[in-house]
């Protein structure tokens, strides 16, 4: 029976992380502030992450196999995280983010060695409590937590960059409800003058993904993204499928917010290096009729 400790993970692909764990005989202790329980089976301790002692104190003396961070988005938070876990774990896994990679421009998708952990600056003093500061620098906030994760030697750790995530029914997100509406009414769809394509990977092929990493022991970035870019039309054509009433249109802007995943750079990831380790991904023109069908409730 393998010690598994999830931090967050009680919504989206991590409470589907969870149920695989606990499926597989793992002893899950679930970590969150309380505001809601973990699914069935996991053992839960209430503390907030951001207060060393609060999380020492939940702690005790318990140790793990590896710590599954789903809530970490600050240097500073990882800085907590690292003095904490640091003797309580053999590994620790961070769900980093596609958002690491904001300032590339290319059309090849973009592999780990882009973007460095051990070459980023980090820099505590910038306003990360601050909710709207977090907001407009959620990629920098990733990097530079991956920076202090990487820092030095003696802390094995992964971290997961997540390609946008599609399907379920309990998408919290609403960037492909953001389509489904427009398409709906037909609205017009704002997408920049060149329009990029994306990776993307479904909702339970992330959660498998996370659930395959807590079983290897490879360490360093890695990029999570199922085979095959999407171009915002594709989504829109997914959707017109399953709502033959119903348009699309697209309205190319110079300035101004654009929807969610439209794009005016490339935005595609490398998986190359997760599937040389062994994890088989899915094509996301595959299963993206599923997602489509999944938001608008029709699987149950």
């Amino acid at each position: 029976m393998r010690e598994i400790c999830v931090i967050g993970g009680n919504r989206y692909f991590g409470k589907r992380l969870i149920t695989r764990l606990t499926a597989a005989g793992d002893r899950v202790t679930v970590i969150n502030r309380g505001s809601s329980a973990p699914p069935a089976g996991a053992i839960h301790l209430i503390a907030d992450r951001d207060d060393e002692n609060s999380l020492e104190k939940a702690l005790g003396s318990r140790t793990f196999d590896v710590v599954v961070d789903q809530v970490c988005y600050t240097p500073r938070q990882a800085e907590i995280a690292r003095r904490v876990f640091a003797g309580r774990t053999r590994r620790y896994v961070m769900t980093s983010t596609v958002e690491v990679y904001e300032y590339e421009d290319t059309a090849d998708p973009v592999g780990e060695g882009a973007v460095d952990p051990r070459t980023v600056a980090v820099d505590l003093g910038l306003p990360w409590d601050d909710a709207g500061f977090l907001d407009t620098h959620y990629g920098e906030g990733k990097r530079q937590a991956e920076a202090v994760f990487a820092a030095g030697p003696g802390f094995p750790y992964v971290a997961v960059r997540v390609a946008h995530v599609l399907g379920g029914d309990d998408d919290f997100t609403g960037r492909l409800e953001h389509y489904v509406d427009r398409i709906r009414t037909g609205e017009t769809i704002a997408v920049p003058p060149v329009n990029h394509p994306a990776t993307y990977i479904h909702v339970e092929e992330i959660a498998d993904f996370l659930f395959w990493t807590v079983g290897e022991d490879f360490t360093g970035p890695v990029n999570a993204a199922s085979h095959g870019p999407l171009t915002t039309r594709e989504l829109c054509e997914a959707i017109t499928a399953h709502l033959p009433d119903g348009r699309a249109v697209l309205r190319a802007v110079e300035v101004g917010e654009v929807s969610p995943f439209s794009f005016g750079r490339s935005y595609a990831m490398d998986n190359s290096r997760a599937t040389r380790l062994g994890f088989p991904f899915g094509d996301a023109r595959s299963w993206l009729p599923r997602a489509v069908a999944e938001t608008l409730g029709e699987v149950g």
